[in-house]
């Protein structure tokens, strides 16, 4: 079965589209002094390098990403990729990025800036993404839902040699069996090229927005980096933007095997199904969840961890497990030291271990907003299907007549807009 998000996706640009990368000299702005326009204008050497790292999406965590990796002893050429015109002006009237830690404000400069677009800019020759080349390291920091899209959009600038390494809340969605299906659509054996290195991260930092291109850095935890699914052709690339991300202070990152990566994102994915939207709806911070025992709230994220808890562990029963479990991609060189079965990740989401791990992180991120509770307050998408609705979209995959009626009800909730307290969720959640 293939789930609704894939359909749409590969039924669009059947064709990749050749793109055109616009600089800040692209953008005219008459209120622009003339040594702003000298520095917003000036163009670093753009030549074929391997180790130039983009990243597409300058958000909180493409903040966070970009400037750790600037802070390198000895830094990679970095292309930040932004998505308006708009931006592109911002940043060319004030260009930097910008990042607050431990009350210590930082400002790092050097990057270059681009905006992709199938429009070439007026007014000098235009210039293909990468010069026409392949990129070799892209990191995608975009939400959840924009982050497949954007990467298929410029694929005619991937190949086995490139590496993509996704930075999202919730699944990635290159893990069997969708990931299987979209690398045999667009990178068949038919096809031009093969597919990249595809990695994925998993970040526990507290990041919050201090305006555009400005960021606090509220809570420093940690990255895990590991294999979805490597090249045939190169896995061994994917080393290079792997161990970048492991080196770059202030991220502290470490490479973990595909199996971990996987079990890591399902763990991380239940926490945020939980914490952000129901701080989304109480319009809370998240240490307000735990702070009453036994209470209606209380009562409800143990329905919701009971829901969570039966859909994984149907998951670890299934052959998409098996085949993550048992099969170590081409190099995935990260020890191993021993095998995960399914009878330990049975238990390892039960019920009881998964409640005992939601309170802990819940303690830790106590006096953080959760990333949902910023975007509605900022009238943005949130990424509820992403998460919830991924519990509920596997639950359906996998059939069992698994009970994701809360998730549900909360998918509901927060497309809506609904604001409550806490005294009314017994209305909204009549099944507790």
């Amino acid at each position: 079965m293939v789930p609704g998000w894939l359909q749409t996706l590969l039924s669009t640009n059947k064709s990749a589209p050749k793109l055109y990368a616009w600089r800040p000299s692209d953008i005219e702005d008459p209120t622009l002094s003339a040594n702003q326009a000298k520095i917003a204008s000036s163009e670093l050497v753009r030549q074929a390098d391997e180790s130039r790292i983009y990243v597409l999406g300058v958000g909180n965590l493409g903040v966070l990403f970009a400037t750790s990796l600037a802070s390198l002893p000895n830094p990679p050429a970095i292309t930040l990729v932004l998505h308006r015109k708009e931006l592109l002006l911002s940043w060319q009237q004030e260009p930097g990025l910008e990042i607050t830690r431990g009350g210590v404000f930082h400002k790092h400069s050097g990057f270059d800036v681009e905006l992709w677009s199938e429009e070439p800019p007026a007014g000098r020759q235009p210039r293909e993404v990468a010069n026409g080349q392949k990129i070799r390291n892209l990191i995608v920091t975009t939400k959840a839902a924009q982050a497949l899209p954007e990467v298929d959009r410029v694929r005619r600038y991937l190949n086995g040699d490139s590496t993509v390494a996704f930075v999202q809340n919730g699944m990635c969605k290159m893990w069997p069996p969708h990931g299987t299906t979209y690398n045999s659509e667009r990178y068949s054996q038919g096809q031009p090229t093969q597919h990249p290195n595809w990695l994925a991260c998993v970040t526990t930092h507290g990041v919050t927005s201090a305006g555009r291109f400005r960021s606090v850095h509220a809570s420093e935890a940690d990255v895990k980096v590991g294999p979805v699914l490597l090249s045939t052709k190169s896995p061994e690339s994917a080393t290079y933007l792997s161990d970048a991300l492991v080196r770059a202070p202030h991220l502290n990152g470490t490479s973990v095997a595909r199996h971990d990566l996987w079990i890591l994102q399902l763990e991380k994915l239940v926490v945020n199904s939980i914490i952000n939207p129901l701080t989304a709806i109480l319009r809370c911070k998240n240490g307000k969840l735990f702070a009453e025992e036994g209470n209606i709230l209380a009562q409800l994220m143990d329905r919701l961890l009971q829901e969570a808890s039966g859909v994984l562990r149907a998951l670890v029963a299934d052959s998409i497990a098996t085949s993550i479990l048992q099969a170590t991609p081409n190099g995935d060189h990260v020890s191993r030291d021993k095998t995960v079965s399914p009878e330990d990740l049975a238990k390892r989401f039960s019920h009881a271990r998964l409640k005992g791990m939601l309170y802990e992180v819940g303690h830790k991120v106590r006096e953080n907003t959760s990333s949902m509770l910023q975007d509605v307050r900022a009238g943005k998408q949130t990424e509820i299907d992403e998460f919830n609705g991924w519990l509920v979209e596997t639950a359906a995959y996998l059939g069992d007549n698994l009970d994701v009626t809360s998730h549900k009800i909360l998918i509901d909730l927060v497309k809506k807009g609904v604001i409550l307290d806490t005294d009314s969720l017994s209305s909204h959640f009549p099944h507790l």
